[in-house]
């Protein structure tokens, strides 16, 4: 797995981006690079890029003096898709598998992802939807997922990005959904979803929601709430959507299902596939 030294770079244009989008003040988009990078000296290189992004982000967070720089991305993105949202459920209803379609359509929300692409647009989202719904699985743990679903008392789903929230909830219209909890970030970071996130979603008035605690972006456990680690701890399955989760879950022992796009070089090769992949990796299932 990579580790934050190999994300510098993105980082950095993170840091650009995310200044540019509160203030127009160089002073201050200078002061927020020196900070970010007098930062990046100091931390360990075993780190997972959510460490490092956690500890980028609330600097840029406090020179800025905005609590959620991206806020108007993830307004935007969660309108647009919530768009979608009757075309899409007919795609799902008038398939052959409407579980593996709200699959795809699940994993093609986490294109919606501003730290690996400033020309991110409506037009590339709904083009990642086709690809998606074509595109064979470079990991195909499908079947045991649905097994897995059918089994379980207590499902947890683990979200990622704003917007990419209401395919997820898609998704969990196909699951049984009186046994899911849905989980988010429990404060402002990047785009990740938060509890606003999941109420505009519709997912609120569907499924417990609960929020991790933590402002990072993936479940980096030790920065979790106790009450998020009982039902971590307690789910018979947990269902984990994009990179940041399988960065920082993907060596931890529970019945995770990874759902992602494989976005980068580093996040591919560990998988094992090509970058654009999408992929449903289950641990402990070999086959």
């Amino acid at each position: 797995m990579r580790t934050y030294l190999d994300c510098v770079p993105c980082f950095v244009k993170q840091t650009f981006d995310a200044c540019r989008m509160v203030t127009s003040n160089e002073v201050i988009h200078e002061k927020v690079v020196r900070r970010v990078l007098a930062k990046t000296a100091q931390l360990s290189f075993d780190d997972s890029p959510p460490h490092m992004a956690r500890e980028i982000h609330r600097i840029i967070r406090k020179e800025c003096r905005n609590d959620d720089p991206y806020r108007t991305m993830k307004t935007h993105f969660n309108e647009f898709c919530l768009s979608l949202m009757p075309r899409l459920r007919k795609r799902i209803s008038g398939s052959a598998d409407p579980f593996e379609t709200a699959v795809r359509i699940a994993i093609a929300g986490n294109i919606i992802d501003p730290g690996l692409s400033n020309t991110l647009d409506d037009a590339r989202v709904t083009a990642t939807i086709d690809d998606s719904l074509r595109r064979p699985l470079a990991i195909n743990h499908l079947e045991a997922l649905r097994d897995a679903v059918a089994n379980a008392k207590r499902i947890l789903y683990l979200g990622d990005n704003a917007g990419e929230i209401v395919f997820d909830r898609l998704l969990v219209e196909e699951l049984p959904f009186e046994r899911v909890t849905f989980a988010v970030r429990g404060k402002p970071i990047i785009n990740d979803a938060t509890r606003e996130d999941a109420r505009v979603a519709g997912l609120s008035d569907m499924v417990r929601v609960i929020d991790n605690g933590s402002d990072a972006p993936g479940t980096i456990l030790n920065t979790c709430t106790q009450s998020f680690l009982r039902v971590f701890d307690h789910a018979d399955v947990i269902i984990a959507k994009g990179q940041g989760n399988y960065e920082t879950l993907n060596d931890v022992d529970r019945p995770l299902y990874f759902l992602l796009k494989a976005k980068c070089s580093v996040i591919a090769a560990d998988l094992g596939c090509e970058i654009g992949s999408i992929v449903v990796k289950g641990t402990n299932v070999t086959h």
